[in-house]
């Protein structure tokens, strides 16, 4: 995981929704909070009816997985599972390539062979990741036809080239992912966080420039085919060969 964040000096607030202060791990105050806290929803797909909780995916899982928020009636509605995730995210602190967790499979061995298949037919159908940071969705920004830039709430969890070398769904954004009848699990992930600074601000007082409001949160997924545990950036690179 590489953390990113920036600072922007406008921004706007949606009614109904108290917005938090945030400061900087190492300068606490009395009026702002430094962890930030990033859930989990179930995932999704337009090629099935289907919606699967975080946990049914051998992902990186939080300790904490009983822990979710209080989720609100038209949550709830919906059908809703958003729960704690494993990533640990403090407030102005710029990480990269943030070790989250090894995952290895031995197809020989039943459940190691069911979960690889799990994650295998994902990918096939397209299920999405929806994350949330901050009472807001996490989004994926990618550029499409025209020079415009699509943003989606939702992510891929990896992508599928077929038997023929056809690049199914999100590998077509990649020309690296090539290899005919092969699985592209997004393993990692760039997240830039985007705040409205404190600075010159009345609710600012305490903190100043060393916090701030959130107002965006992007992610980019990558697959990057680690050789060994990811320790320096140089093991993340900005353009990851699959």
């Amino acid at each position: 995981m590489t953390l990113i964040f920036i600072t922007r000096v406008s921004g706007f607030y949606l009614p109904g929704l108290a917005p938090v202060n945030y400061c900087e791990f190492n300068k606490p105050a009395d009026n702002c909070r430094s962890d930030v806290k990033l859930f989990v929803n179930r995932l999704d797909s337009e090629d099935s009816v289907i919606p699967y909780e975080y946990s049914h995916f051998d992902f990186c899982q939080a300790n904490n997985q009983n822990e979710s928020p209080v989720e609100n009636l038209g949550q709830i509605v919906f059908g809703e599972r958003i729960r704690s995730s494993p990533y640990n995210i403090s407030f102005l602190k710029n990480e990269q390539c943030k070790f989250l967790c090894h995952k290895q499979y031995d197809t020989s061995k039943r459940e190691d062979f069911e979960k690889l298949d799990s994650l295998k037919k994902g990918m096939m159908k397209n299920y999405q990741h929806r994350w949330i940071v901050d009472n807001m969705p996490v989004t994926w920004c990618y550029d499409v036809e025209g020079g415009q830039k699509y943003c989606s709430t939702g992510f891929p969890m990896g992508c599928y080239v077929d038997k023929d070398g056809i690049a199914k769904d999100a590998c077509v954004m990649n020309i690296l992912f090539n290899k005919k009848d092969t699985f592209y699990l997004f393993n990692h992930v760039d997240i830039t966080i985007t705040f409205h600074s404190g600075q010159n601000e009345a609710w600012g007082v305490g903190f100043g420039d060393h916090g701030g409001r959130i107002i965006a949160v992007n992610i980019v997924p990558k697959s990057i085919q680690h050789k060994q545990q990811p320790q320096t950036p140089s093991d993340c690179p900005s353009n990851p060969l699959p």
